[in-house]
């Protein structure tokens, strides 16, 4: 009988011992309260900003990385810019500089004048100084008004998700420098 059960203990033991564990190491569940959410009602906030697009000039905000291999093409299909563009408070360029959109634009249409954006707009002034709100989104430019999500943001705008509504204030078709108004709807913490 001893021998029976240790033949048994034998074979089944490996698969005891090896069977697999139903954790993950690479995720867990948190409890809000841990980051301190909990406490923390959410705020819906409005943000106003005069985005500057600098294409001219000696010291643009807004430099081609990437050509459009497209010799013909009316909308530079195939594009791609880095910017880091001022964000102020009204439209003239020298008025209260706020923040910095930092990030890139890519031309992705062959029949219209659209871009993916995916820039950070970092603040620079008052309490929200030293944190970012994300924006990623599909932009017609001439459409008069256009909307991108907020995905996110950093420092005082962890968790943020929202709008911007884009309308465009001013465009030279010579210069290709732009102004536009960027009103950003966003909830965070």
């Amino acid at each position: 009988m001893f021998t029976q059960f240790f033949i048994f203990f034998l074979l089944f033991t490996p698969f005891i011992s090896t069977a697999p564990h139903d954790t993950h190491d690479f995720v867990r569940t948190l409890d809000r309260k841990m980051l301190g959410l909990d406490e923390k009602q959410e705020k819906f906030s409005h943000f106003r900003f005069y985005w500057h697009d600098v294409v001219s000039g000696r010291n643009p905000s807004s430099i081609e990385v990437v050509s459009s291999g497209l010799k013909n093409s009316n909308t530079s299909f195939g594009s791609v810019n880095m910017i880091e563009n001022p964000l102020t408070l009204e439209p003239q360029l020298n008025s209260q500089l706020v923040g910095k959109a930092q990030g890139f634009y890519a031309s992705t249409s062959q029949s219209e004048v659209t871009l993916l954006m995916a820039m950070n707009f970092a603040i620079t002034e008052g309490k929200y100084n030293g944190s970012s709100i994300t924006i990623l989104g599909r932009n017609p430019v001439f459409n008069k008004q256009r909307e991108m999500p907020v995905i996110g943001g950093s420092g005082l705008f962890r968790f943020a998700r929202g709008y911007a509504q884009l309308r465009t204030h001013w465009f030279s078709p010579t210069t290709m420098d732009a102004i536009v108004e960027y009103n950003v709807y966003v909830l965070h913490y």
